[in-house]
């Protein structure tokens, strides 16, 4: 693959608790530069990239991140909020516990009260695979498929691991046929990067890929 056909399956991340506006800024402009899918940056600065790049970008933001045990009725208000001051797609975490403990249903219903707070707009559902056995794993690509989610995702990279090879592979194995994948979390090398869309995914969650592709 060339590096504008990766780029275009890139989400451009800076999630880190103490990025300020000029390392946002710098991840814009190198999203505008390199025509990235999007950038994924906090909900705080969604409306002052909305209103200094307007239509140049896509903007990406998460919700109950990135422990994933919000209640589901602040899940919603930060998916709403979210979408109000600019956002095109909303990459949100399960309630973890939940898993752990079997409520499958529980998450089921929660993703799709805020799937409909979406919309039209992606909705992106974070796994965090490194806490889950591959049986939660398969169970929650049902879940997400049936919940009408865009996306199934590995990550948040704040977790004990990101994404794996072997976990995109299960993804594509048992969602549904309207599901995409996104992984996310230690990519590291354009190796990792073709390999992960060879296995299925559709987009790379990453503040990596300018390092990795521009040197």
């Amino acid at each position: 693959m060339t590096n504008s056909e990766l780029y275009a399956h890139v989400d451009h991340t800076q999630l880190k608790a103490f990025a300020t506006w000029e390392d946002i800024k710098k991840l814009c402009d190198e999203a505008v530069k390199y025509k990235t899918a999007s950038v994924c940056v906090p909900p705080c600065y969604i409306k002052r990239i909305h209103d200094t790049y307007g239509d140049r970008i896509n903007i990406c933001t998460v919700i109950g991140f990135p422990l994933g045990y919000s209640v589901t009725k602040a899940k919603v208000t930060e998916a709403v909020c979210a979408i109000e001051d600019g956002a095109s797609e909303v990459d949100m975490v399960i309630n973890i516990n939940d898993a752990k403990n079997g409520d499958f249903d529980k998450i089921l219903n929660e993703i799709k009260e805020i799937k409909n707070a979406c919309g039209d707009h992606i909705l992106k559902v974070i796994i965090e695979t490194c806490y889950l056995t591959d049986e939660e794993k398969i169970r929650l690509c049902k879940v997400v498929t049936e919940a009408g989610a865009d996306y199934i995702k590995t990550s948040t990279g704040f977790g004990t691991g990101g994404a794996t090879f072997e976990d995109v592979k299960l993804f594509k194995e048992n969602i549904g046929p309207d599901v995409k994948i996104k992984a996310a979390g230690g990519i590291r090398t354009r190796d990792d990067m073709e390999r992960f869309m060879e296995l299925g995914a559709d987009r790379l969650g990453t503040s990596s890929a300018i390092s990795i592709l521009e040197g």
